[in-house]
């Protein structure tokens, strides 16, 4: 199986690579301009600087790095000795710390001619139809010119949680989103464990071929570093993600970056479970975040969930949330399971007029805006059952 794994990786040519935050900051906070030039150093390799391929290549290669560290990298120009708990400093962390990052890339990847173009999302930029469509002008036309794009999460402007899952999800999602060809996970750990690497007689789990693999695998929290906040199963979560999206998957250390980039036996391998879905599907399902619920009524349950139909108003039995036209809404069944999620066309105020009542009766009462779906089929993804993030 070696010899796939080094075949899907040598072939792939689109790849989008994440790193932590504990490997590019030192324990204090600060960045380190070190461990930034050694991961660039790996990256402008493969990718070929100023152009040129990288030796053993038959093709040229495009990277996208997904990076975390920017709250990191702000705790020590602001005087802060750990990772703020309050969303309020932790915002101000990454305002300060996103510069300096960016920065720092800059002038690393022009040691080879290479330039960089900074990308922030949020979850908005990527669930909304004509956002996530300008999500990927923007990559795509960067990697066509031949720049980097550093991506990271728009934690300056976060209202929710201050982050995806330490960027791990983040990395998935854009991997799916630019298409890419593989998904690179560093870390400050080489790789998947079936149990804690720090114990003796653990063994590291070459590849992951499914879920089956990983029954009985015990995954650790937080980094040990404590200047992030990802651990190894948002990492295995991510892995999951891309994974049944078509996209295969390398875990490994920033120090094995290298290694991991050529395909060689060092972290995990996860091999694609899955076919690539509809694009924007996908962040529906693992990025959205709820305003607030439609019950469904059991006729309803089964049109949508069996027959993939739109949401009409004649099916939903009640509401509950405040919520804007175009905002994500779970649906629920009548026991209040969530049997899908989307965009809807209403706002939630408007809702309550519209409960079992036909398209046909509310555009002869309300007027002809009012024959529509409440979440159209093409706004909807279904939530299979099983652990959901």
């Amino acid at each position: 199986m070696a010899a796939v794994r080094q075949d899907v990786v040598a072939g792939a040519r689109r790849i989008v690579v994440k790193v932590g935050s504990s490997s590019l900051t030192t324990a204090s906070g600060g960045l380190d301009a070190d461990r930034v030039d050694a991961l660039v150093d790996v990256l402008a390799t493969v990718r070929g600087g100023n152009g040129e391929q990288a030796p053993g290549e038959t093709g040229p290669k495009e990277i996208v790095l997904v990076s975390s560290g920017a709250i990191a990298a702000g705790l020590a120009p602001l005087g802060l000795t750990g990772r703020p708990k309050d969303l309020a400093r932790q915002q101000a962390a990454a305002s300060v710390g996103q510069g300096l990052l960016v920065a720092r890339y800059t002038a690393s990847f022009a040691r080879y001619g290479i330039r960089v173009g900074q990308v922030l999302l949020t979850t908005d930029d990527t669930s909304r139809r004509s956002h996530y469509r300008n999500a990927y002008r923007t990559l795509d036309q960067l990697l066509g010119m031949g720049a980097v794009p550093v991506v990271n999460e728009n934690d300056t402007v976060a209202t929710d949680e201050i982050r995806f899952g330490d960027n791990d999800r983040l990395a998935a999602l854009v991997a799916h989103l630019v298409r890419a060809d593989l998904l690179v996970l560093l870390s400050d750990v080489d790789g998947l464990y079936d149990g804690n690497p720090s114990t003796p007689g653990t063994t590291r789990i070459a590849e992951v071929r499914g879920p089956a693999d990983l029954a009985g695998v015990s995954l650790g929290s937080a980094g040990k570093a404590g200047v992030g906040t990802g651990g190894m199963v948002t990492k295995v979560e991510a892995a999951r993600i891309a994974a049944a999206a078509g996209i295969p998957v390398v875990l490994t250390s920033a120090s094995h970056a290298a290694d991991g980039l050529a395909g060689r036996d060092t972290g995990t391998y996860f091999h694609r479970t899955g076919r690539r879905s509809a694009d924007r599907l996908l962040w529906l399902a693992h990025a959205s975040t709820p305003q607030g619920a439609l019950t469904l009524d059991d006729g309803a349950v089964r049109a949508v969930v069996e027959r993939r139909t739109s949401l009409l108003p004649a099916g939903i039995a009640a509401v509950e949330g405040e919520f804007s036209a175009g905002d994500p809404v779970e649906l629920r069944d009548t026991a209040g399971r969530a049997v899908a999620r989307g965009l809807v066309n209403f706002d939630a105020k408007e809702i309550p007029q519209l409960l079992g009542r036909s398209t046909r009766e509310l555009a002869r009462e309300l007027g002809p805006a009012y024959e529509r779906e409440v979440v159209h089929r093409d706004d909807l993804v279904i939530l299979h059952p099983g652990p959901r993030p």
